[in-house]
């Protein structure tokens, strides 16, 4: 009787692998494509499967998040926003404002989009100038803070008109999941979406295994020609974003700065963290977390990701000699190919 039952079965069994094997084989026939360009003053590597090139649809949506988040664009909703009291925004950027409300209460304010005048002040804006004094950090200290701006439906309010909105910490994340969502919803699968380094990937690359994403070995490199790998992450169906100091800085008086700034004290940080990296579901996430942990420093940092074990970490800094150290999230270890 059982013999019967298997007789009976092996055409259905047998149709079945040969429809999974024209499947992978349909699959594999399917084109990768690598789109490059430049958006939000860096630049973007895209590489997909489809059976058709998606570059206009992929730009149409870059320049719709640079309409809304860009300071560089005078008629940006941004920079409206900024000439302004508050005013009117899209969903695109309430979806990325009220995104860095939540990580700016989550972080204890570490993370601020309001901080834009005391990086000007330091000379990593749009200006470069001498160093402030600490009259005009604490004067300019008065109108930094994420809690002086708002949102009542999608009309954004200032409590000072001086407040001004910079998303630059956020935004390169935010435009790579809006070109995933695109990707995603063409039923593509297997893509790897990368902007000035901040990265989402899924599925396989074209070499059939998982994406590996380097994470840069800190140096002090303001040409940004060093690209020596500290380690290889093998990772997919994750978001990746990484933020340093070991590319914008500039020496004054024997002094380094750093161009990250810590919003409550108005001076750029001198922890002892080199470079932040962070895996979260979406780039969005990890764009802002990854600047958070450049101001917090290691301990707090710690703390974040043990509330957060949604989000993993690759830090390295400087230890008490002064050499050069890593530390990374427990459950990022078997992803770490050094």
């Amino acid at each position: 009787m059982r013999n019967k039952k298997l007789i009976w079965q092996l055409p259905f069994l047998t149709l079945l692998v040969i429809g999974t094997i024209l499947i992978i084989r349909q699959q594999r026939s399917i084109p990768y494509h690598t789109d490059k360009g430049g958006i939000f003053g860096t630049f973007y590597t895209i590489t997909y499967q489809s059976e058709e090139n998606l570059q206009k649809e992929i730009v149409a949506e870059l320049m719709k998040v640079d309409s809304a988040l860009s300071m560089f664009n005078e008629r940006s909703i941004i920079s409206h926003i900024n000439r302004e009291k508050g005013g009117e925004a899209n969903e695109m950027f309430m979806e990325v404002f009220r995104k860095a409300m939540e990580v700016s209460k989550e972080t204890d304010g570490a993370f601020d989009i309001t901080v834009a005048p005391l990086v000007n002040a330091w000379g990593f804006g749009f200006k470069d100038g001498e160093i402030p004094t600490r009259q005009q950090v604490d004067s300019i200290r008065r109108f930094i803070g994420w809690q002086k701006v708002s949102a009542e439906g999608n009309t954004i309010k200032k409590s000072d008109p001086r407040v001004m909105l910079d998303c630059s910490a956020i935004a390169k994340g935010y435009g790579v999941d809006v070109v995933a969502r695109l990707l995603s919803k063409k039923g593509i699968t297997n893509y790897m979406v990368e902007i000035g380094g901040e990265v989402i990937t899924s599925g396989i690359n074209p070499r059939r295994v998982p994406w590996r994403i380097a994470v840069i070995k800190p140096t002090d490199d303001t040409l940004s020609v060093s690209n020596e790998h500290q380690a290889v992450l093998n990772v997919t169906d994750k978001a990746m974003a990484t933020s340093g100091n070991y590319r914008r800085f500039y020496y004054k008086g024997g002094k380094r700065y750093a161009h990250t700034i810590d919003p409550k004290t108005g001076y750029p940080v001198q922890h002892n963290i080199l470079s932040a990296t962070v895996l979260a579901p979406d780039c969005t996430t990890a764009d802002a977390y990854a600047t958070s942990f450049m101001v917090m420093g290691l301990e707090k940092t710690k703390a974040i990701l043990e509330k957060h074990p949604e989000l993993m970490a690759y830090l390295i800094y400087n230890d008490k000699d002064n050499k050069s150290a890593v530390w990374f999230s427990p459950s990022l270890k078997n992803k770490i190919e050094e």
